[in-house]
């Protein structure tokens, strides 16, 4: 049986820099994320509501314990400004023994 991976990536999108910001200092501050790296200028192209969308949009990448990431997906729904956000969670499965010591001693879950 394999073990969940302890560490993961949250992939988040926001429709401009100013929620972006908002979002990644609300999770830093709350100690859910060790960081969070802003990607500004992604073009999207979704179908909503049965229409096909094209959008510009920052993604959001969360670097967290699997543990955070369950709260961390509350916290963004709670406050994001889209009716069905994008929380996409990926599992680290091997990563530099101190950068994931980084990210286990940068996150608390409360």
């Amino acid at each position: 049986m394999r073990k969940a991976p302890k560490f993961v990536l949250v992939l988040v999108t926001a429709p401009n820099r100013r929620v972006a910001r908002r979002l990644a200092t609300l999770a830093l501050k709350s100690r859910l994320v060790a960081c969070a790296n802003l990607l500004p200028g992604v073009e999207s192209h979704y179908w909503w509501q049965d229409r096909l969308e094209t959008g510009r949009e920052v993604l959001i990448v969360f670097k967290t314990t699997a543990t955070a990431a369950r709260r961390l997906e509350r916290v963004i729904l709670e406050a994001h400004p889209y009716e069905t956000p994008e929380f996409i969670v990926v599992p680290i499965n091997a990563g530099s023994p101190r950068y994931l010591d980084w990210i286990t001693a940068n996150t608390r879950v409360p």
